[in-house]
């Protein structure tokens, strides 16, 4: 094995990579992870460090040293729409989507997953969709806004200790568009929207429903694979109309849901970043899993972290 090695994971499994050398170009990474992971070229999603942050793919000439990936790096690859696909896909988005109660349940269909941009941001993108059936990323700033809002209305309920950091400190950080979303948003946005949110987790095969204690009388489907949020939506089997929303009271949509993250965790489509061994690469502290990284970055102002390559 060489000196110079990355992991790299995707839906597919994980391999480690000892073909690269630091002045290999982005194009040439480009090149070597789509062919060992199936995703096409231009689709390619590469995420990088800790937390995962997208890597910048577009200039094809810079070295793998320049964009400052060294050996004992993880690279988390997805999937993302390719321009071959947009206009289909906009077809899709733009189509009239059911809001009004009256038709829900009316119409057979099968629980789809609708791919959002893999950004800082697909949370609020998703939750967008499903309150409108539109992909629309320039959602999540007023998304933000109302979360902000809220954590600063009610100081004495959102303390550091619920937030891991000062009132005031969080409600800049939600503001950051590469700050990411987690179950205190989608808390806080199920109450603003007055509907129940169930995030389809594909790492456990469990649903966690936001809002379930407050019967709201409508019920929207997110999934999530430990780094990544998609919405779901109800294909109709006669091309109809899209939905999104559903009654709280409606368990056979509930049932596919379960079905869907059954399927999701058996077939392995998730990443697992709870159980990565990370290393502080300020200071080479190992640390086991996200908590301790999250951490070990409070009590030390260390931001930078690599996954072990055992």
């Amino acid at each position: 094995m060489g000196g110079f090695v990355i992991r790299v994971k995707s839906k597919s499994g994980q391999k480690i990579v000892d073909s690269l050398s630091p002045q290999d170009t982005i194009t040439k990474l480009k090149n070597m992870l789509s062919e060992l992971t199936g995703v096409h070229n231009e689709a390619l999603c590469v995420l990088q460090g800790f937390p995962p942050k997208p890597l910048d793919l577009n200039n094809g000439n810079a070295t793998l040293h320049e964009s400052n990936i060294s050996s004992g790096e993880t690279l988390i690859v997805e999937e993302k729409q390719i321009d071959s696909n947009v206009e289909q896909t906009m077809q899709n988005v733009t189509r009239k989507h059911i809001t009004e109660n009256v038709d829900f349940g009316n119409s057979p269909g099968i629980l789809m997953k609708m791919v959002v941009p893999a950004d800082n941001s697909c949370l609020f993108t998703s939750v967008g969709f499903v309150l409108n059936g539109k992909v629309d990323p320039s959602c999540a700033h007023s998304m933000r806004e109302i979360i902000a809002h809220a954590v600063a209305a009610e100081p004495s309920e959102y303390c550091e200790a619920m937030l891991g950091q000062p009132n005031t400190d969080y409600c800049n950080w939600i503001m950051k568009p590469s700050s990411w979303g987690g179950a205190i948003e989608l808390s806080i946005l199920s109450k603003f929207y007055g509907m129940e949110i169930a995030v389809v987790d594909s790492s456990n095969g469990i649903i966690n429903r936001f809002g379930e204690d407050q019967h709201y009388a409508q019920r929207v489907f997110l999934i999530f694979d430990g780094i990544h949020y998609d919405p779901l939506y109800l294909e109709p089997l006669d091309g109809g109309r899209i939905q999104t929303m559903f009654p709280t009271e409606d368990q056979t949509i509930l049932k596919q849901a379960d079905n869907l993250a059954q399927e999701a965790k058996s077939s392995h489509q998730y990443t697992d970043i709870q159980k990565f061994t990370l290393k502080c690469m300020v200071c080479d502290m190992k640390l086991s899993g996200s908590e301790a990284a999250q951490k070990h970055a409070k009590e030390s102002g260390h931001q930078s972290f690599g996954e072990v390559i055992n």
